[in-house]
């Protein structure tokens, strides 16, 4: 119940969002400019959800450059294949109903088969806005939180180098926004 509820919380937030004067201002204080041109490309929802890793972050008193920066444009290769938040739906609901009912419709209907291939594009986003990260200048640490921050990682080593305890902090505040 609490997943379907977190569903249409999320799907909500998606079309009823609104970027306050103090939200830009808090992105311009985080990027650099080029990257702010990047920041503003996203989807409003999506600008909503990486502002709210951002002020978690914030919140646990985390102040590393990087992690902010990267905070912020996470998911920004989104809009390589930008989808409406009822397309968005429908991948977590065929995601939850398993692979094998995504190959069934996309050899039945064309349609689904090009709708797919923007599906594909959406799900490489971490690699996509990595790279365009480096692009507006952003500094290696950055891009590669932006890049790996979907990779799986296993319970917290004793000496965890600096990327991975910035990782793993962006982690845990993307799966709570």
């Amino acid at each position: 119940m609490f997943r379907l509820f977190y569903r249409f919380r999320q799907f909500w937030w998606a079309i009823a969002v609104r970027i306050r004067e103090e939200d830009r201002a808090l992105v311009a204080r985080i990027l650099p400019l080029e990257a702010q041109a990047l920041f503003w490309r996203m989807a409003p929802a999506d600008q909503r959800h990486s502002l709210a890793v951002l002020r978690t972050l914030l919140a646990w008193g985390e102040t590393h450059p990087a992690l902010l920066r990267a905070a912020l444009l996470h998911d920004v290769g989104k809009t390589a294949a930008p989808l409406r938040p009822w397309e968005r739906g429908l991948i977590v609901l065929g995601n939850a109903m398993g692979q094998r009912i995504w190959r069934f419709g996309c050899s039945r209907w064309p349609v689904l088969r090009h709708w797919m291939e923007r599906v594909r594009r959406y799900q490489a986003h971490p690699e996509i806005g990595a790279a365009w990260a480096m692009e507006a200048g952003c500094d290696p640490l950055t891009v590669a939180l932006i890049r790996r921050h979907q990779d799986a990682l296993g319970p917290p080593g004793p000496e965890e180098d600096l990327e991975t305890r910035l990782l793993r902090r962006l982690q845990q505040a993307d799966r709570m926004n």
